[in-house]
């Protein structure tokens, strides 16, 4: 048994060349067969995943998300591809390494030629025939016996990771609602940033601990070689654990309009937080590569700070790709007529895309950091320059690839637990993860929300961090870094543990959103209209608020001049008064009213003018065009790469994803902690609160020191 240019031998009895082929080609029929059988129950699962969320939609259920539903489908599955399959002994030869082999047990080869010899008889004339096959490592043996359907059934990690994790990360980022995304940038930075680096150390501190004890008095840890699970290990299992995948929670959020705000920090937090806890990971990793070594535990500083580097040097890579690649593509459909060809332009679009994936992976980077800022580039640039019908496609095609991937991945989970033959089941460690997390989740959200409300105008308040606290949920990132090295008895135990966690979190936490959302008193029924629908509803609202003021005016004063001043809002017994009325399209324009500046990041807003400046001028159409920013000696440049359909726009025009999309100016209402836009009358000076509902217009004028904060929408269960 040997690689690279050594081979074993097996020298059978006499056997006919053509009953060799024979058996080859009945051994990749049945590979075959298996293969479409496996295939199939995904599908089947799939299908019964989507019928029932119809069904659950339907009769407005919510107790339990698609998610969940996948993965109980995929544990009845499991029981029974575990249970009813067939116990047929797979053909399957032991071979011992020679002693004087490069190769050990640390160091297995990577590929077997294995030499088979057959005496062949032609025109009765015997000859000795050789044929060489190749086989790949694929992991350590732990159970001969399963039965083909049970490790086909297990699929190889790389198709997690460049298959099926691509679409989901992409979409997150193309969807991304920017306004309230970059609203609340910072907090989200925050969380995402610090918050997953100090759940890591805390994670890892705690396990570290409860390891020592392990190793020192389980006798199961030292017969399963778990002696050496040291701090390293315990790190990188708090970074993988780190990645939240509230997917459940934000569906919920996203059918009850939940409020914006508490969107944005709960989704934000775990988009970004998917692609820190990734380097992280990766960083951890590489400390434990660059760390001396040693039984000892005792902190490298020396590999702490290469590690930290390596970690901002993948980073920063691998945003430097996906804005690279985003732009590029910009560029390709503002500068040719692509979009005359509706089905190139979307291919070239996917493409673009997913090579983007590649080629931050090969670039020995994270694919994942990549793929999701080229998918908040392509929504913010390339998007404006597609086509109508590219731009339907494209928002429809990466919403059902990441359904269906999100939805296989979950599926695949449930499968997992009873088809997967590397298992290590230690009820303590996994007790001891869940206590990590929740405490790990716990010192993450409130301490640092207490510092984010120190210098926040619109603070967390304390249900919306009980929220987040509760939106923690664990999925396909952390089990697509638990499965994608399951080699050595440490990370078996932590898959085992990451996929437990991962089921549990999905199942009891996505199961109890609704009623958590009542018990927190959080608002939903809050509508994310579009800018225009803003307006002309805060102009409506405004008019019906003039005439009935005026109305009561001259009811209460008996004055009949009609043209006078607005006068004070009938008071009630609270000092607020609600109205609804009716207003005709043809009311008259309201006198000058003043929109609260929202609140705005310093960064955001210096980029926002750059943004708008040079770089949407550069790659999309939008005006102004480069000739008006650009300085005059740099006119004939800008004269270069601005088109015809720029210079032919008479105004600067707002597009269905214009700034105003991702950045919040002076003009744009604000959602406030009382779910109420307040607007300021110039004439009056008074503060008056707008609310928007479903099927009517309602607005009150209040002093701001009757402003009710308990005027709002709540859950009803």
């Amino acid at each position: 048994m040997a690689a690279d240019g050594g081979a074993a031998t097996l020298s059978p009895a006499g056997i006919s060349n053509s009953r060799l082929d024979e058996n080859i080609e009945n051994k990749v029929k049945e590979s075959h067969r298996i293969d479409s059988l496996n295939l199939l129950i995904f599908l089947i699962l799939l299908t019964m995943t989507v019928l029932t969320i119809w069904l659950f939609k339907h009769r407005r259920l919510r107790f339990v998300h698609e998610t969940g539903l996948g993965i109980l489908y995929g544990l009845i599955v499991g029981v029974i591809i575990r249970y009813t399959s067939t116990t047929e002994q797979k053909l399957w030869q032991n071979f011992t390494l020679p002693e004087e082999s490069p190769f050990n047990f640390s160091h297995p080869p990577d590929n077997i030629h294995l030499e088979v010899s057959l005496f062949s008889d032609v025109a009765n004339n015997t000859q000795l025939i050789t044929q060489e096959y190749l086989y790949s490592f694929k992991g350590l043996v732990y159970n001969a016996e399963s039965t083909e359907i049970e490790d086909k059934a297990t699929f190889d990690p790389e198709i997690f990771f460049n298959v099926l994790l691509p679409p989901i990360i992409f979409h997150a980022g193309y969807s991304m609602k920017r306004r309230h995304f970059f609203r609340n940038f910072g907090a989200i930075v925050t969380f995402a940033f610090l918050g997953t680096a100090v759940s890591c150390m805390i994670v890892g501190g705690i396990l570290y601990g409860f390891t020592r004890l392990m190793v020192t008095y389980s006798s199961l840890w030292k017969q399963w070689g778990l002696t050496n699970f040291g701090l390293t290990d315990c790190l990188f299992f708090g970074a993988l654990i780190s990645a939240t995948d509230p997917v459940t929670i934000l569906a919920i959020f996203h059918d009850l309009n939940v409020d914006v705000d508490l969107y944005a920090l709960v989704f934000g937090e775990s988009v970004l937080n998917d692609a820190v806890a990734i380097v992280l990971a990766g960083a951890v990793e590489k400390y434990s590569d660059v760390r001396a070594t040693g039984i000892s535990d005792a902190v490298d500083y020396k590999a702490v700070l290469e590690s930290l580097g390596n970690f901002l040097g993948i980073f920063c890579g691998a945003f430097a790709i996906g804005s690279f690649m985003g732009c590029i593509t910009a560029l390709l459909t503002k500068y040719t007529q692509i979009r005359d060809y509706p089905l190139l332009e979307t291919t070239l679009f996917f493409l673009m895309s997913y090579s983007t994936f590649l080629t931050a992976e090969s670039l020995s980077l994270t694919g994942i950091v990549a793929v999701l800022f080229c998918g908040i580039c392509q929504a913010h640039y390339t998007y404006n320059n597609l086509s109508q019908e590219s731009k339907v496609r494209t928002k429809q095609l990466f919403e059902l690839l990441n359904f269906l991937a999100e939805n296989f991945v979950f599926i695949y989970i449930g499968v997992a637990i009873f088809t997967f033959n590397r298992h290590r089941w230690d009820p303590g460690f996994i007790f001891a993860a869940l206590l990590a997390i929740i405490v790990g989740r716990g010192l993450n959200v409130y301490p640092l929300s207490f510092l984010l409300n120190l210098g926040r105008k619109n603070k967390i308040p304390m249900n919306f961090q009980h929220m987040m606290m509760f939106s923690g949920l664990r999925g396909a990132i952390a089990f697509a870094l638990a499965i994608r090295n399951t080699l050595t008895p440490a990370r078996e135990l932590m898959f085992t543990t990451t996929l437990l966690i991962v089921i549990l979190t999905v199942i009891l936490c996505g199961g109890f959103t609704t009623q958590m959302l009542q018990w927190l008193r959080i608002r939903v029924g809050v509508e994310d209209e579009s800018e225009a629908q803003n307006f002309q509803a805060v102009r409506s609202a405004i008019n019906k608020q003039k005439r009935y003021q005026t109305m009561s005016d001259a009811q209460s004063n008996g004055a009949s001049n009609q043209g006078g001043d607005t006068g004070d809002a009938i008071a009630t017994a609270s000092g607020q008064s609600n109205l609804n009325m009716t207003t005709s399209p043809t009311d008259a324009a309201p006198p000058p009213m003043r929109i609260q500046e929202s609140e705005k990041a310093w960064l955001v807003m210096k980029w926002y003018k750059f943004d708008q400046k040079f770089m949407k001028p550069l790659l999309t159409h939008a005006r102004p065009p480069l000739t008006e920013t650009l300085p005059a000696c740099c006119g004939r440049f800008a004269m270069f790469l601005t088109t015809e359909q720029q210079l032919a726009q008479a105004e600067p025009g707002r597009s269905d994803d214009s700034d105003e999309d991702m950045i919040i100016d002076e003009n744009e209402l604000t959602y406030g902690a009382d779910n109420n836009s307040e607007i300021l009358d110039g004439e009056t000076g008074r503060k008056g609160t707008l609310e928007v509902g479903e099927g009517d217009l309602s607005a009150t004028t209040t002093t701001p020191s009757t402003a009710s904060s308990d005027d709002v929408q709540m859950l009803e269960v």
